[in-house]
This record gives C-alpha cells, structure tokens and sequence, in this order.
C-alpha cells in the first residue's frame, strides 16, 4: 500500500467530515480538534483491513461529535445569552483546509434548528439523511437500537419540517438592502429600520457574557428596531460607509468594530426583499479564527 494512502483518502473526506462535525457542534474550534482527532486514529488503523475508509471515517467523527456534545452539555445549560454557531466566513481563495466552509450547508439558520434536537437525534438525523446511512449503521453510531433510531429519524424530520430558511440572494442583491440597515442603525431612523424590518423578523445577539448583548433573542420588527435605535442613542455612532459584504455561513453579512473597540460578525437572512434575521456574533471566543484585519 502506498504510504501516502491514508492521507489521500482522508484529504478526500475532509470536506463531508467537516461539514457533518461543524453542524453537530457549531464550533470551528471543535470541528479542527475532531478531525485531527479522526485522522489520527486513522493513521494507526490497519488501513487494509477497513472495507469503507470513508465510512469508518463518518462513523468516528460522529461518536467523537457524540463524545463532545455530552461533555459540553452542562456549559451549554450555563451559557449566557443567545447562542450563535462560530461564523464562518468565506475565503475568496480557500485553502483545502477551509474549501468544506463554502460548499457544505452549513447555514446559521440551519445548525440553530440542528441544536434544537438532542445530540443522539442530530446524528442520527445526519447520517440518514446527508450519509445515507442504514439504520443498523446509525444505531452503531448512537448506541441505540435500529427501531429506535428510525424513531429518532422521523421525530427530527417532523421537527425540521417547513422550517427550511429562504435562499440566501447575491450579494449584489443584498447590498442594497443591508447598506440602508447600515445607515439606519447608525442614525437611529426608528422609522427606516421599521421599514427595512420583516414583521417577524429575530436578532439573535452572541456575548457569551463576556461583552455586551442582548440576553435574549428579540422577535418583531418593534423590537428590534428599539434596539438599534436605542444603541445609536447610546453610541452616538460616527457616519461610515457599510462595510464591504462577505458570506457568512453562506449568508451575506459584514465585519465591523463597534464604538467600544469591540469585533463582530452580522449575517443578514432577506426573505421578499425585507431583513427576516439578524445574527450577530459578538463572543470574542468564537471570533479567535478572524483574523482581525478583515474588519
């Protein structure tokens, strides 16, 4: 066997097991400390011996998602605020360590919907249905039985049903539309956000508790557009151009610093041409992989 085997095959999964570590996590952190892990369990494997690489590679990186999920459990309970999956924004020219973060799903709206099922559901929900993976092979993963885990299946497809998140629009399509949110947050034009504002519109504010934000998610355009207002009372934010748009986790949005010296990421979900979501990360631990340069 050639010696570079292993290493091949798992650069060739690098992508898929990314994408399923990040979703069952929401960690950056997390997903690079998985994989490593995966790879190297790997490269102490009898390679020869292994009928599907890629799946004993799915089948790992899940019981280590798994792994990490329960031990993480008790610090989710404790977490101060809103939780935000760590943002990821896209790379004009990805390495191939970073590539998995454009062309995976790996949507805001999506993982916040993932995080509302149990870690066991999560993966079993995954593997059905991004792995296809067999129902004997789930209930290896999850340490359930296969009965149990169609169950596990079908609850979670219920739960996820009809809450698909719109497409996100170019952008250019965007810019338009964030650009004049920029502006009106800044002047504090309660009318204007009102305007740009879906009635149903959430913000979801990440501090973690360690800076400023708001503790609960805001729902309805009122809401929300009293809390900017209210910030740009409060700041006396100077006039600035809108930052130029990225993609977060597929979604437009920008990086910026607030008055305070503070980094955060906005990801913007427009549905019928108004501002359905806000999601605003603000915990500097879950920033730690932006470099601070691109604000």
């Amino acid at each position: 066997m050639p010696p570079d085997r292993p290493l091949t095959v798992f650069e060739g999964e690098r992508r898929r097991l990314a994408g399923l570590a990040y979703r069952m996590t929401g960690s950056v952190a997390e997903t690079e400390d998985i994989l490593q892990q995966a790879w190297l369990r790997l490269a102490a494997q009898e390679f020869d011996t292994l009928d599907s690489p890629a799946r004993w590679l799915t089948t790992v990186v899940s019981r280590l998602c798994l792994d990490h999920l329960k031990s993480a459990r008790r610090q989710r309970e404790s977490y101060v605020g809103a939780w935000l999956p760590e943002p990821l924004l896209e790379s004009p020219e990805p390495t191939p360590e970073q590539q998995w973060m454009v062309t995976e799903d790996v949507s805001i709206a999506l993982v916040l919907l993932l995080d509302t099922l149990s870690p066991e559901m999560r993966a079993a929900f995954l593997l059905r249905d991004a792995f296809d993976y067999g129902f004997d092979e789930i209930a290896q993963v999850v340490g359930r039985s296969p009965a149990t885990c169609r169950q596990l299946v079908s609850r979670a497809r219920k739960r996820l049903a009809g809450a698909e998140p719109p497409q996100a629009p170019s952008l250019e399509a965007a810019r338009p539309i964030i650009a004049a949110f920029w502006e009106a947050s800044r002047q504090g034009d309660m009318q204007r956000l009102l305007d740009l504002f879906a009635e149903d519109i959430e913000v979801h504010t990440d501090g973690g508790g360690k800076v400023p934000a708001a503790i609960n998610v805001l729902s309805g355009r009122r809401r929300a557009a009293g809390l900017f207002a209210g910030l740009a009372r409060k700041n006396l934010l100077p006039v600035a151009p809108c930052p130029p748009l990225r993609r977060i986790n597929g979604a437009p949005g920008f990086l910026s610093v607030d008055a305070a010296g503070v980094l955060q990421t906005t990801a913007v979900s427009i549905r019928d041409g108004r501002i359905a979501a806000l999601w605003i990360v603000r915990n500097p631990e879950k920033l730690r992989h932006l470099p601070r340069e691109h604000a």
